[in-house]
C-alpha cells in the first residue's frame, strides 16, 4: 500500500505513518488476523444513550480518518445489535480505497433482508451464526446475497470468537478492523484478541451506555495498558491509538 497520502490526512499531532505500518503488517499472524478495534465515544466513554439508541458522534474529518482507517483492512466485523440499530454501511464512500469486506455477528440470524449491508453494499456480507439456526432463514438471507456461516456458540451464547478468527485466516482475511457494538467491543478485549486499539474521543458528555463493560473483578492483570501511543486531533475530536498490553501477557 503506497502510505504518503496517509501522512497528509490533516489534523495536528503524532505521524499516523507507524499505524498503519502495523497494519500493512498484520500478515504476520498465522492463526488469527491482526485485529485493530475502533470506535468512538464521548468524553465519559459511551457509544450510545443506551442499547438500540445509537448516536453520531465522530466529525467529518475524524469519519474520514476512520474510513480510510477501513480502507486498510481486508475485513470489517460488527454485532448484530449494531446493525439493527444503526444499519450501517461499513464503506469507505468518504476515501478513494477498497471496501473491506462486512462480517456480522448474528447467532440468531436477525440480519433484516432490507439492510444496507445487503441492499446497498458491493460486497456480500459473511453472517457467522450458531449451528442451531433455522435453515429457512439462512436460506432467504443467503437468497438476498449473505454468505452464512455456522460456527459453534460459546458459554456466552455468542459465537465462537477463536473459532471464526481461525476460520477468516484460512481465507485469506488477514486484518480485521472491529468497530462494535459495546457487548463486542468488551468480547475482543475479555478475550485479549486485541492487537491495536484506534479511539475517536468526541467533546460531548452522554451519560449513556459504556463502550467497554466489565473486564475483570478488581486484577489489574485483566485490564490492559496502552503501549506505542499516539494521538492526532481532527476539528474537535482526538483520536487516540496504541497496541494494549497485559500485565502477564
Amino acid at each position: 500500500m503506497h502510505l504518503s497520502p496517509l501522512k497528509r490526512l490533516g489534523g495536528s499531532g503524532s505521524n499516523t505513518y507507524h499505524l498503519f505500518r502495523t497494519i500493512n503488517k498484520s500478515r504476520r499472524y498465522r492463526k488469527r488476523p491482526g485485529i485493530t478495534l475502533s470506535y468512538a465515544q464521548s468524553l465519559d466513554g459511551c457509544i450510545a444513550l443506551h442499547r438500540g439508541k445509537p448516536l453520531s458522534l465522530s466529525g467529518r474529518q475524524s469519519l474520514a480518518f476512520t474510513h480510510r482507517l477501513r480502507a486498510a483492512h481486508d475485513a470489517i466485523l460488527v454485532g448484530i445489535g449494531t446493525v439493527l440499530a444503526d444499519n450501517p454501511r461499513l464503506t469507505v464512500r468518504l476515501v478513494t480505497g477498497k471496501n473491506p469486506l462486512p462480517i456480522i455477528l448474528d447467532s440468531k440470524l436477525r440480519l433484516p433482508i432490507d439492510s444496507n449491508l445487503l441492499q446497498d453494499h458491493p460486497r456480500s456480507p459473511l453472517i457467522a451464526t450458531g449451528k442451531n439456526v433455522e435453515e429457512q432463514r439462512q436460506r432467504d438471507l443467503e437468497q438476498a446475497g449473505a454468505r452464512v456461516f455456522r460456527l459453534p456458540i460459546d458459554e456466552k451464547g455468542l459465537v465462537d470468537l477463536t473459532v471464526l478468527l481461525e476460520y477468516l485466516v484460512e481465507r485469506g482475511i488477514h486484518s480485521l478492523m472491529v468497530e462494535g457494538g459495546a457487548r463486542v467491543i468488551t468480547n475482543f478485549l475479555s478475550n485479549r484478541l486485541v492487537d491495536r486499539l484506534v479511539l475517536t474521543v468526541t467533546p460531548f458528555l452522554i451519560g449513556g451506555l459504556r463502550a467497554v463493560g466489565t473486564l475483570g473483578e478488581g486484577d489489574l492483570n485483566c485490564f490492559p495498558r496502552l503501549s506505542n501511543v499516539g494521538y492526532r486531533r481532527f476539528g474537535e475530536d482526538i483520536v487516540l491509538w496504541g497496541e494494549p498490553v497485559w500485565e502477564n501477557q
